[in-house]
């Protein structure tokens, strides 16, 4: 059955893989809404698409829809991580299911007044964490579930960013998270979807752009470094995304290209990664953060 959406942040960098699984599993883009204009993607998939660059316009057009019986059945959420939890509960309060972009929200007690939230508007918030359904990380898992033993890991995230990224939200450590929950989100989910609980964190280093640490899972010890910096690239790399296992290096550089399909094929299937799976994920990203914040 086609379902209806619409999308907040359209104009950012991962919009535009949730228009494609939007248009790829056939469903309806009716309304978007970006601060920005530079949305001309739109005509590659949702060409009638209506399109609002204020929030007021775009949340008067969403509710009069709804009173005329059209109302929307899903809210994709790609707006910088700070709103995340604000536009949450905007979905869920004009009659819509969620699809949030990662990180869900920054601080565990956010994450608790969506759980409180779903309870309240009677809809379902799902998150989205890709790396779930590479087939190499899906490979992991089902070789450690099958294991009681406790693994040495190495993790390795190098992914460059240029000076915009410190100009922009994205290197506000107020609205992002930093690099730890900005970038390293996908990779602390997989560790602790596939390694078990956090036990303890023994190590954490902190600088703008490098980050690294040692942490104990139920089923890990866990080397990690995360880094936008490019002086760490060999002359032939353009990022390096390294999980090393007991010695067997996973490489998980390719694989991405359809994973958010798979996403949303799974959501609209009734199959979510809600606020309470993700609860632990944002604590622990938190926690590594220097200074967490408590807004």
């Amino acid at each position: 059955m086609t379902k209806r959406f619409a999308i907040m942040g359209v104009a950012g960098y991962v919009a535009p893989r949730h228009l494609k699984a939007i248009y790829d599993l056939g469903h309806e883009l009716v309304a978007a809404m970006d601060v920005s204009d530079s949305v001309g993607i739109l005509d590659k998939y949702f060409p009638n698409c209506q399109f609002f660059t204020v929030f007021e316009r775009f949340e008067r057009y969403l509710e009069k829809e709804g009173r005329e019986g059209n109302k929307i059945d899903y809210l994709s959420i790609c707006t910088p991580n700070y709103l995340h939890d604000a536009h949450c509960r905007f979905g869920l309060r004009i009659g819509a299911d969620i699809i949030c972009e990662k990180p869900l929200v920054l601080n565990p007690w956010n994450v608790d007044a969506l759980i409180a939230a779903e309870n309240d508007f009677q809809g379902k918030i799902a998150s989205i964490l890709q790396l779930r359904y590479h087939p190499k990380i899906s490979a992991l898992k089902a070789r450690i579930d099958a294991s009681d033993e406790i693994h040495d890991v190495h993790l390795k995230y190098v992914t460059p960013r240029g000076p915009w990224y410190d100009i922009s939200w994205k290197g506000d450590m107020s609205k992002s998270g930093g690099i730890i929950t900005n970038i390293g989100v996908h990779l602390f989910d997989i560790l602790l979807w596939v390694f078990g609980e956090l036990i303890d964190i023994e190590e954490v280093s902190n600088t703008s752009n490098n980050v690294s640490g040692k942490l104990v899972l139920k089923k890990a010890k866990v080397d990690w470094q995360l880094s936008t910096d490019a002086s760490l690239l060999k002359k032939d790399e353009s990022s390096v995304r390294i999980l090393t296992c007991d010695g067997q290096a996973i490489n998980f550089n390719s694989g991405f290209d359809n994973l958010h399909t798979v996403c949303y094929e799974k959501i609209v299937k009734g199959e979510i990664i809600g606020p309470r799976e993700v609860r632990p994920l944002i604590e622990l990203m938190w926690k590594l953060r220097p200074n967490p914040s408590s807004n």
